[in-house]
């Protein structure tokens, strides 16, 4: 049978800890006790925990032997800042497809109330990622960055970097990827898309434009398309 995984809150040697949230779910929802097992992710590793201590808060582990666990695509998603409910359904379902990073971008048309808002939103879409990349036994949850304007945010990446952009009528996104050989950048726009201003700084940054097809897709749904098609192509 499975184990179930949890991301370690502290791990000091071979002694971890689940804290705050996690531990109470743990022991008062899944009535936790001491000697159960499971998988315990923390620094890069996965190995199997057996519960030495349960608290309301605080549930300790002693750490065993390591299980093999593959580590994450190295795929960033930049993310234009939209409505925040489907903003959270493409947090979690890119952390569900492995992304490594997601960078909440503000856009030209991002909202002005959403961008306002944005910062405080940041630890919830942290937390949603870190149950997503639990139910989907991850070794970690994605780095989801601070709010950046576009200018800064697309600077700073190697590797292959696209941004999807539905005035792209020659280039498909498979085609943009090529032979796939180190990271991928994927960006996706607000809804309304990506202004020509933007578009032209992309340029300049060293992206490159590509389709996902004729289909205008929401944002979430072309962010789930771009990240799937990646990792098709890095896994093939």
């Amino acid at each position: 049978m499975t184990r179930r995984r949890w991301i370690a809150d502290e791990v000091v040697g071979d002694r971890a800890a689940l804290v705050g949230e996690q531990a109470a779910h743990l022991a008062r929802v899944l009535r936790a006790r001491v000697g159960q097992e499971f998988d315990i992710a923390a620094g890069g590793r996965v190995r199997r925990g057996r519960i030495t201590t349960v608290q309301p808060e605080r549930v300790e582990f002693e750490l065993g032997e390591e299980v093999p666990a593959a580590p994450a695509p190295e795929i960033t998603l930049l993310l234009a800042i939209f409505k925040f409910d489907r903003m959270e359904w493409a947090v979690e379902k890119a952390t569900e497809l492995g992304v490594a990073g997601i960078v909440p971008v503000i856009a030209h048309r991002t909202g002005a109330h959403l961008a306002a808002a944005a910062e405080k939103r940041v630890e919830r879409w942290r937390r949603i990622a870190r149950e997503a990349a639990q139910q989907s036994r991850r070794m970690a949850p994605p780095q989801i960055a601070a709010p950046a304007k576009l200018k800064g945010a697309i600077q700073g990446f190697g590797g292959c970097r696209i941004v999807l952009a539905e005035s792209e009528d020659q280039v498909t996104l498979k085609r943009a990827l090529g032979d796939l050989m180190g990271p991928v950048a994927l960006a996706v726009g607000p809804e309304g898309g990506w202004t020509g201003d933007e578009m032209e700084l992309f340029a300049e940054a060293g992206w490159i434009a590509a389709s996902l097809g004729g289909a205008v897709l929401r944002a979430e749904t072309a962010a789930v398309a771009a990240v799937s098609i990646a990792l098709a192509e890095m896994l093939g």
